[in-house]
C-alpha cells in the first residue's frame, strides 16, 4: 500500500514538473516574441501602384513602398490594404536586393473596430458609465459589463442594470481590434532600408465597356464612342494608379464568402487619350495611357475609343419557326418586323479595334436634328474583322403576314407544306426584308416564287425588295422528311 502511494506521489510530482517546464518554455517563447521589433507602413510610404482589372470581380494590385526595417527578424504591419483582399495570393519581394527579405509568417487582421465588438471585448470587465444628474452636471459610475446579448447588462455595486441611460466609457482600445484591415508579416531582413513590391489579388474592382452609337440612316454611316466604366468597392483607394484592363473569360474558382454590400457610390469621368490594346495569353489587354485615381465606392468612366464615318446598314428580318412544319397552323397576322444594324469591325471601316463585351446604345436624329434613343443590344468580346449585328427592336411601319396554303402528310415521316408570306411597307423609302425560314430534318424546296439563299443546312433566306408604301409577297413549297 505504501509502495502504491509512493508511485502515485512520484507521477504527480513528475506531472507538475513537466507542466512547469512547458510553462517556462511558453513564457520564454512569449518573451522572445515580445522582444521582436515591430514597424509599420502606410500609403505615405507608397512609391507606385498598378492595377489590372479583370471581367470577373478580380483585380491584380502591384504596389511599391519604401520603408526602413530592422535587421533580422521583425514584425511589419502592412496597412491600407483593400478590405476584400485575398490574403493567400499575397507575394512580397525586395526591389533592391533579391533574397534580402523573407516572409516567415503572414497574418491578415480584419477584426475591425466597431461599438458592438468593443463591448464584446469588455464582457466581464469594468467600464465607466457617464451620465448627467438633475443639475445637468456629469458624473461617473463604475460598472461591470456582464453581457451584450440583445442589449448590455451592467452590474453597479450590488444591482443589475438592463441597459443604462449614460454613455459607456472604456479604459483603452483592445489590442486585438484594428481600425483598418492590415497584413502583418514576420520578416527576416538583411537591409536597413528596403523597397518592397507587394502583389495581391482583390475582389471588389470591376470594369465594363459601354458604347454610344449615332447612326445616320440616309448616309448609312455611324459614329461610335466607347467608354470604360470602373467600379470600386474593394475597400481601398488607388492613388495615381497605372491602369490595365483584361477582356476575356479568365477561369476563377468560385468562393462561398458573400461580397459586402456597396456603400454610397461617387461618380467621376476621366477623359483619356486612346487606350492601347494588345493580345495577352488568350485574352486582350487594354492599357489606359494616363494614370488615374480610383476612389473607394466610386464609379469612373475612361474613354476607350472614338470612330467616325463607320459604314453601317440597317436590315429588316422576318423569321419563321420550325414548329410551322409539324401541323396545320392558323394564319399569322400583323407581325412587326425585327430591325438590325450591321457593321464590320475592320480597319478599312474606320475600326479594327478588338471591342470588349458591353452594351451598345444606338441614337438617331429626328426631323429637328435632335438625337433620340433608337435601341440597344449587348455585344460579346469581338475581335477585329468580325461583323457586329445589333438588334434594335421591332419596326413600327413594316408588317408581316404568314398563311399556310397547304399541308399534306405523304407518309409516316414525310410532309409537304406550302406558305405565302406578305410584307407591307408603310415607310417612305424602299427596303429589303430578309425572310429567314429555319428548316428541319431532310428538306427540299419543290417550288418557289423567287430565288433564295441557302444560308446553311437548316435555313434559307428570301431577300424580298419592297417599294416605299408598297408590299411584297413570296411563296414556296417544301417537302420535309423527319
Amino acid at each position: 500500500m505504501k509502495q502504491k502511494t509512493s508511485q502515485v506521489l512520484f507521477f504527480v510530482a513528475l506531472t507538475f514538473l513537466t507542466m512547469s517546464v512547458v510553462q517556462a518554455q511558453d513564457t520564454s517563447s512569449n518573451a522572445q516574441k515580445s522582444d521582436i521589433k515591430q514597424s509599420e507602413t502606410t500609403l505615405q510610404d507608397q512609391m507606385d501602384v498598378a492595377v489590372t482589372i479583370y471581367n470577373n470581380d478580380r483585380a491584380l494590385v502591384r504596389e511599391k513602398r519604401k520603408i526602413k526595417l530592422p535587421k533580422g527578424e521583425s514584425y511589419l504591419k502592412f496597412m491600407d490594404v483593400p478590405e476584400r483582399i485575398i490574403p493567400e495570393t499575397v507575394s512580397l519581394k525586395s526591389l533592391i536586393q533579391a533574397g534580402s527579405l523573407q516572409i516567415l509568417e503572414q497574418n491578415y487582421e480584419y477584426d475591425l473596430i466597431s461599438p458592438s465588438k468593443l463591448m464584446e471585448k469588455y464582457v466581464g470587465k469594468e467600464v465607466k458609465l457617464v451620465n448627467k444628474n438633475k443639475d445637468m452636471d456629469f458624473y461617473e459610475v463604475t460598472a461591470k459589463l456582464l453581457s451584450v446579448n440583445e442589449s448590455p447588462v451592467f452590474q453597479v455595486e450590488n444591482q443589475i442594470y438592463l441597459g443604462h441611460p449614460g454613455n459607456v466609457v472604456l479604459p483603452e482600445l483592445p489590442s486585438e481590434l484594428i481600425a483598418k484591415p492590415t497584413l502583418i508579416w514576420m520578416l527576416d531582413n538583411s537591409l536597413e532600408e528596403q523597397e518592397l513590391e507587394a502583389t495581391y489579388l482583390t475582389s471588389g474592382l470591376s470594369w465594363k465597356a459601354d458604347y454610344v452609337l449615332v447612326y445616320d440612316e440616309p448616309k448609312n454611316t455611324m459614329d461610335l464612342e466607347g467608354w470604360i466604366t470602373l467600379n470600386n468597392s474593394s475597400g481601398a483607394t488607388y492613388q495615381n494608379a497605372k491602369l490595365k484592363l483584361v477582356a476575356g473569360e479568365v477561369n476563377i474558382v468560385p468562393v462561398q464568402a458573400p461580397a459586402p454590400m456597396m456603400d454610397r457610390m461617387m461618380v467621376g469621368v476621366a477623359k483619356s487619350m486612346e487606350v492601347r490594346e494588345e493580345s495577352f495569353a488568350e485574352y486582350h489587354l487594354y492599357t489606359v495611357p494616363r494614370r488615374t485615381t480610383i476612389k473607394q465606392n466610386q464609379s469612373k468612366q475612361v474613354s476607350l475609343l472614338s470612330a467616325n464615318g463607320v459604314k453601317a446598314n440597317k436590315i429588316y428580318e422576318y423569321r419563321g419557326n420550325t414548329a410551322f412544319y409539324h401541323s396545320q397552323i392558323n394564319p399569322i397576322r400583323n407581325e412587326n418586323i425585327d430591325a438590325f444594324l450591321i457593321f464590320k469591325n475592320a480597319e478599312n471601316n474606320q475600326l479594327g479595334f478588338p471591342l470588349p463585351e458591353g452594351i451598345i446604345r444606338v441614337y438617331q436624329e429626328d426631323s429637328e436634328g435632335m438625337l433620340q434613343f433608337a435601341g440597344e443590344d449587348r455585344i460579346k468580346h469581338t475581335p477585329k474583322d468580325e461583323e457586329i449585328r445589333l438588334r434594335l427592336g421591332k419596326a413600327f411601319d413594316i408588317i408581316g403576314e404568314r398563311t399556310q396554303i397547304d399541308f399534306q402528310k405523304l407518309g409516316p415521316n414525310v410532309v409537304e407544306c406550302e406558305f405565302e408570306i406578305v410584307i407591307r411597307n408603310h415607310k417612305k423609302n424602299d427596303i429589303i426584308v430578309d425572310i429567314v425560314e429555319p428548316m428541319m430534318g431532310d428538306w427540299q424546296i419543290i417550288k418557289s416564287s423567287m430565288d433564295y439563299e441557302k444560308k446553311d443546312a437548316f435555313s434559307v433566306i428570301f431577300h424580298l425588295p419592297i417599294k416605299a408604301e408598297g408590299s411584297g409577297k413570296v411563296s414556296y413549297r417544301v417537302r420535309i422528311r423527319f
